[in-house]
């Protein structure tokens, strides 16, 4: 009934080819057990894919009752699988979704049996290996001699006229491997089995007829079956796997996934939710920039540097437009000429010179107008810690140490007051109180208090061992120490503790724990240590006359590395010009930027226009300009709003399209994750269409359930979004749902899903069912 003749395989890898069975003539008669021995790599489990259909011969031919196979397309080779193969694997390979009876049913789902007389088969299969009273459980919950139980009943269902067994007691102990071995010798009394096995022992014992491979070839053969001429008579019955099978296998995969495959639906919805919300989103904008305007943007600074970003409401506007692809008359010349223009960041950029009598402007404006003014220097402080007999500097930069905003006024806190609550100790009140700033979680970089002295050893510090934590600042005339022509620390770097004992040295100490008020959305202090600018003020002031200051003054080369200044780099990274450094020592009181925060939006135009009078009658060289941050939101938002209901569209579109590609993703997973489902089921005879069909289906179940979620949590939404709307515009049901816009999202939905999970279904029906049984 079964002839191999003149078989041929091999495989080829770059250049190596790898032949696996060279010339293979054996004829299996209809009713026989046969036992195929032989070295790991001589061709056995190649010989017996061949056989089954899973792998394709390379020449020769593949007989089944009289029938040559040399013709076969890939349908014929599954119909034959699901017709005359029955497997028994090693590693069993039940699809561990589907309950014992539902992988028994498989194969015959596939030939279209009805569902009534594929249960009864099913039952009368599984009554047959002793699993009956199993039926409805999970593969994982079966032993291993069960599970190959399972294996040989799924083999069985199809009354197929071969089983192929791939050492099938590989994986089993002695005793169950008996068992098993004896319910496969029951079956080869009316079916043609064959066997491969590594166990000559088994062979001998159970098998009518052993076959010895080595090296790709038939070495011995104890029962060889001479060649008989048969008349050609098989007709294959084609398979098919309805959609509402595939259905059913996506549908028990997903059961066993359902957290991932809620957040997947869920995230696919926001697109369709996005859309169904749009028109009434778009009518509370105006309302909901205002809010933002008041609420938000009164806490950003004008900020005045040296170098600052001189850019006008006009380059506002060109620079948006260019953006939205919009053009002006001068765009597009026709000339055959080019015009040399100033590079763009000459364009905007403006030298600022803060100058005595600038800095005098500014602490003249209206104390009630300013919640704070900060002054940002490059001035370094010389810090040291203590811990135990020894102490240590502190790296500045390391520990976030940066000055609060100060008040014009009696009260020096106002702004921290205003931005920040107290969660433990106080606001500062002088010059030698620090406070330390953390986020609305309390949160702070750990290396900011380990670089600050802070050991811990659990996951969180209490305040009380924060609060009344001292350090000390040291004046430049302790801190270094002259030699020769240069300076250097005054004493051994890793015990500073008579610099630290010094009279002169200032104690510092943490009188408060602050974090941002609720309403403070955008913070502006970094997280770390704060100090007053007072303090700041009193060590420039000494360091103007420090030995090291007047040194620096008349030397031109860094005193404390050497290095040469080079004055054309104006910042202080390594080799940097002379008057950085200066200010880094404290020889300089001016700051190379003033950040002003108005006490109110509203107080933000009054804190411009006195900015603006310093400038009139002044030459451009001479004018400060600065930056103001809400003010430029505010004029980008204005020219956006005109386009707003387009962009939203386009933000709901892009989110349909990013859905698209995460179901592909998430599809693909799928297919790496069903792998050895995908072999299994080719293995019983599914088409590589019917593979197509099973993630098709999947994508499918998601789609209908990202769509369905997303009509559903809008039309929740349109509730909340008209009271709000209501209450904000006074108009009343803006937000209403067409059920027909509903029903064509659903769809939408359903359309994008199945076609993001197309080329994964793709891949998977491409895939080798040969590697799909290896795949883990």
């Amino acid at each position: 009934m079964l002839a191999l003749k003149n078989i041929k395989k091999s495989y080829t890898t770059g250049s190596f080819t790898q032949v696996a069975l060279n010339g293979i003539n054996l004829n299996f008669r209809e009713n026989e057990f046969v036992a195929i021995l032989g070295p790991s790599g001589s061709g056995k489990t190649t010989c017996l894919n061949v056989i089954g259909g899973l792998d394709r011969y390379d020449s020769g031919d593949l007989v089944i009752n009289g029938k040559s196979t040399k013709s076969f397309k890939d349908v014929d080779w599954d119909a034959y699988r699901n017709n005359s193969i029955g497997f028994i694997f090693q590693s069993y390979n039940l699809i561990t979704h589907l309950n014992i009876i539902d992988n028994v049913e498989m194969g015959m789902t596939l030939s279209g049996v009805s569902a009534g007389a594929k249960r009864k088969k099913a039952m009368e299969v599984l009554e047959r290996v002793g699993l009956k009273e199993h039926m409805h459980k999970k593969p994982n919950q079966l032993s291993g001699g069960q599970m190959q139980r399972v294996a040989i009943a799924r083999a069985l269902a199809n009354d197929p006229d071969i089983i192929l067994a791939d050492e099938p007691t590989g994986a089993l102990d002695s005793t169950t491997s008996k068992q098993i071995m004896d319910l496969i010798k029951e079956i080869a009394k009316d079916k043609l089995v064959i066997m491969v096995t590594h166990n000559p022992e088994i062979a001998r014992t159970y098998a009518d007829r052993i076959i010895e491979f080595k090296d790709g070839e038939v070495v011995s053969d104890s029962r060889p079956l001479p060649d008989v001429e048969i008349s050609p008579n098989y007709k294959l019955k084609k398979t098919k796997m309805s959609f509402f099978t595939a259905l059913k296998l996506s549908a028990n995969n997903i059961r066993t996934k359902k957290g991932r495959t809620f957040l997947t639906a869920f995230a696919s919805s926001i697109g369709i939710i996005g859309i169904a919300l749009i028109l009434s989103l778009s009518n509370g904008f105006d309302k909901k920039i205002a809010e933002y305007e008041s609420e938000t943007l009164s806490n950003f600074p004008i900020m005045i540097s040296q170098s600052a970003a001189e850019i006008d409401a006009d380059m506002l506007k060109e620079r948006q437009s260019a953006m939205m692809g919009a053009t002006d008359e001068d765009a597009y010349p026709d000339e055959k000429v080019v015009y040399p223009t100033e590079p763009i960041i000459e364009k905007i950029t403006h030298t600022n010179i803060l100058t005595d009598e600038y800095m005098e402007h500014i602490e003249n404006i209206d104390p009630e107008l300013v919640s704070g003014i900060s002054y940002t220097r490059m001035l370094k402080i010389n810090l040291l810690k203590k811990q135990d007999d020894k102490a240590t500097i502190i790296n500045a930069d390391s520990m976030s140490f940066t000055s609060y905003p100060k008040s014009l006024g009696g009260d020096n806190t106002r702004y921290l007051e205003l931005n920040y609550d107290v969660l433990a100790g106080s606001y500062p009140k002088g010059m030698n109180d620090v406070v330390l700033i953390v986020d609305n979680k309390n949160q702070i970089d750990k290396t900011i208090l380990q670089n600050f002295g802070l050991e811990y050893e659990s996951d969180s510090i209490p305040f009380e061992d924060i609060i009344g934590y001292e350090f000390r600042a040291i004046l430049n005339n302790d801190f270094y120490k002259a030699n020769d022509s240069f300076f250097m620390i005054n004493g051994d770097p890793t015990n500073l503790i008579d610099l630290y004992n010094n009279e002169n040295a200032i104690p510092l100490k943490v009188v408060g724990i602050l974090r941002p008020k609720e309403h403070i959305k955008i913070p502006l202090l970094p997280e770390g240590f704060a100090y007053s600018d007072e303090l700041a003020e009193f060590i420039i002031k000494d360091a103007a006359n420090s030995e090291i200051v007047l040194k620096q003054k008349d030397s031109e080369f860094n005193v404390l590395t050497g290095a040469p200044f080079d004055e054309s780099d104006l910042d202080f990274n390594g080799v940097s010009s002379k008057e950085a450094v200066l200010s880094v020592l404290g020889a300089n009181d001016t700051p190379y930027m003033i950040s002003i925060y108005p006490a109110s939006f509203s107080a933000k135009d009054d804190i411009l226009t006195y900015l603006d009078k310093y400038n009139e009658g002044k030459s451009e060289t001479d004018k400060v300009v600065y930056t103001d941050l809400a003010g430029k939101v505010t004029e980008l938002s204005g020219g956006i709003m005109d386009a707003i209901t387009i962009v939203l569209i386009a933000f709901s579109s892009i989110s349909l399209v990013v859905s698209l590609i995460m179901v592909g993703i998430i599809t693909y997973i799928s297919v790496l994750e069903r792998t050895r489902e995908i072999g299994v089921l080719r293995s019983l005879g599914a088409r590589k269409k019917d593979i197509t069909r099973v993630f098709n289906a999947e994508t499918f179940i998601i789609g209908l359930c990202s769509g369905v979620m997303g009509i559903v949590i809008a039309r929740l939404l349109i509730f909340p979004i008209n009271s709000i709307i209501k209450r904000m515009t006074t108009l009343p049901n803006v937000a209403q749902l067409n059920p027909v816009h509903a029903a064509a999202l659903v769809l939408l939905s359903l359309a994008l899903t199945v076609l993001g999970g197309t080329i994964p279904a793709k891949i998977a029906a491409r895939k080798d069912p040969v590697e799909a049984l290896r795949a883990e």
